[in-house]
This record gives C-alpha cells, structure tokens and sequence, in this order.
C-alpha cells in the first residue's frame, strides 16, 4: 500500500483541506477532512486504477450526507436515487476540493496543447445540489492546465506538480499556507 498525503488552503476564502491517498489492491482511494466558511466536512472517494470516479461519500455542512455513485455501465445515482441528467459525466467535481481536477488531469493524460471536453458531477456547497457540469481542460505546459467552465465565463490556469495534484488555483486554493495570509509590509 501506498499513501500520499496533501494539504491545501483557501486563497481568498480561508479554508483547509487534508487529503490522504491510497493505492491497494488496484483502488485508489481518497479520504480528506476539512474546514471552510460552510463548514466542516469529510469525504471519501473512490476510483479505479484508470483515475475514474466510482464513488463518493461526504459528511459535514449541519452534519447532512451525502452519497454519489458512477455505476461501471456509466449510470449515476445520488442518495441511491438513479439521475439519468448526469449521463455522459465521468467526474465528480467537488466545489470546496481542488483535488476532484487531479481527477480528469490523472484520467486524460493529456499531451501539450492537447485539450479535453467533459461533464462532471459538480456538487455545490452548501446546498450538496449534485448537477452536470460541462468543462474544459487544456494542457498549456508539462505543469500547467488551462480550466474552462463551459457555461459560464470562469477560467483559471491551473499549476499541477508531477502526479497531476494542484499545487496553485489562482484565487482559490494553493499548498502554500501563506497564500491566504495578507503579507505585512516590509519595515
């Protein structure tokens, strides 16, 4: 078994996130705890070997759960409810967790210049509304993603270290705790 471990913080919303990954037996697994202005929270994900979504399990927000599965024959359900709106999503993409981008950055090993439209399964925060979400990914340099919202106007150029795991989105989340912190002035 292999486990790596990440921790990211909130850049314009002080916020913390602690993840921990695994590999076993042909599984990954994703189990993270952590806090924003919603709350706290924790979730649990599972995927294949491939870096595809299989399931999601998340506690927290006035301590409501959550539960969201993507079935091998690509069907969807929410709460064990089957949502045939999420057909054609491959990915689950968390508002509050930068690290549901790992997941189509791992999954489509795209070359330089190489660009990517998908769907994902966005959960919003605090509502936990799970909905399909159309969006972009394009391969700007070995380290750099370009992040498209395809129905709306949001982009941002997403900074990824050698496992596909986001080191830097601007204006939103990095692996350096100063990164929300306001920088006093030099004396």
């Amino acid at each position: 078994m292999r486990t790596m471990e990440y921790t990211w913080y909130g850049v314009s919303t002080p916020s913390i996130e602690c993840l921990h990954l695994t590999k076993e037996r042909g599984t990954l697994r994703a189990l993270s705890t952590g806090a924003n202005h919603d709350g706290h929270y924790a979730y649990a994900v599972t995927l294949t070997p491939g870096w595809v979504f299989r399931e999601l399990t998340l506690h927290g927000y006035d301590d409501r759960q959550l539960e969201v599965r993507r079935n091998r024959d690509g069907t969807w359900s929410v709460n064990q409810k089957p949502r045939l709106d999420l057909k054609g999503a491959v990915d689950i993409d968390l508002a509050f967790s930068p690290f549901t981008n790992t997941l189509p950055v791992r999954r489509l090993s795209l070359p330089v210049g190489g660009r990517a439209e998908i769907i994902t399964a966005y959960v919003d925060v605090p509502s936990l509304r799970v909905t399909p979400d159309p969006q972009a990914y394009t391969r700007t340099a070995t380290n750099l993603y370009l992040y498209e919202s395809l129905d709306s106007d949001f982009t941002r150029q997403i900074t990824v270290d050698a496992h596909g795991f986001v080191i830097d989105y601007p204006g939103l989340y990095s692996r350096d705790p100063a990164a929300g912190k306001p920088q006093r002035p030099n004396a």
